[in-house]
């Protein structure tokens, strides 16, 4: 009986051996949670300060060179959050967080990122602003989708909500804003939350 014991218990040690090796294990619900508050912080800025809320494809918008940086600045917090709980995470495991399995995740998630990013200077410069929250959602989605392959299931969820909501988003133009503090905003509160309960505590 014992002996059975410790072969079921070796089976279970090689089983999560192998998946830190290739899966990414060190996302963080705070980080999450933290980008979600970005970016409902960001949408309230361009709406109620910038007052840039557009409702149709063709915008008309004086400078955007204010929402541009609201936009970058979002980002860097999310991504610098991001990098540091996960560092944090990764030593409190005792493990490495720039490893194959990452460098996989962040090149699979670059490729639609780019992409998308290439697009909507494009469509800025063409003077369509009112694709860019729902392109930013869809290309997002995409990225987070092709990222959890590499990493828990849950990421690849939300790749296909934030998927939905852009192509939503699609469909009615005059809600950008509002779609785009939902799915960077609220999903990543939600998800974030999910995450430190049930992978955190």
């Amino acid at each position: 009986m014992k002996e059975q014991q410790d072969y079921i218990q070796d089976i279970a040690e090689i089983r999560s051996m192998m998946e830190r090796s290739s899966k990414f294990l060190s996302l963080s619900g705070w980080a999450g949670i933290l980008a979600g508050f970005y970016a409902l912080i960001g949408a309230w800025i361009a709406y109620s300060i910038l007052d840039f809320h557009p409702d149709e494809i063709f915008y008309s918008y004086p400078d955007l060179t204010g929402v541009i940086l609201i936009a970058i600045g979002v980002l860097t917090l999310a991504l610098v959050s991001a990098i540091l709980d996960s560092k944090r995470k990764a030593q409190k495991r005792n493990e490495k967080v720039w490893n194959a399995t990452s460098r996989r995740m962040l090149t699979n998630m670059s490729i639609p990122l780019f992409t998308g990013g290439f697009l909507i200077v494009i469509l800025i410069s063409k003077g369509l602003i009112g694709l860019i929250a729902p392109l930013t959602l869809v290309f997002y989605g995409l990225a987070l989708f092709n990222a959890g392959f590499y990493t828990i299931k849950e990421v690849r969820i939300m790749g296909f909500v934030q998927m939905v909501l852009g192509l939503l988003n699609m469909a009615f133009i005059s809600y950008g804003l509002l779609f785009w503090a939902i799915g960077f905003g609220l999903v990543h509160i939600l998800y974030g939350m999910y995450m430190h309960f049930k992978y955190e505590r």
